[in-house]
């Protein structure tokens, strides 16, 4: 844990962006989600964000040079804010 009377080291920021706030120290603006960080934030399966793949629905990734995805916090809220409905 961080102590309260000491700036936090690049070191401390590492990690769970959860743990980074349980810790006091403000998340950075962007992140680069995992596919099982998304799927936990969009309480979705695996096979659906990989159909939404399919079918150019899912939000932009990032392939990584090892084949591993990655998507932007910022492009995850953009497409969020495309799809949100205006019920009245």
């Amino acid at each position: 844990m961080i102590s309260p009377n000491r700036r936090p080291s690049p070191a401390d920021l590492c990690g769970d962006p959860r743990r980074r706030a349980y810790q006091g120290v403000a998340p950075r603006r962007d992140e680069l989600l995992t596919v099982a960080e998304l799927l936990e934030e969009l309480c979705v399966s695996r096979r659906t964000f990989f159909r939404w793949r399919e079918l150019g629905r899912a939000p932009r990734c990032v392939k990584l040079p090892n084949g591993e995805l990655r998507i932007w916090r910022s492009d995850l809220l953009a497409w969020l804010r495309v799809r949100t409905e205006n019920v009245a």
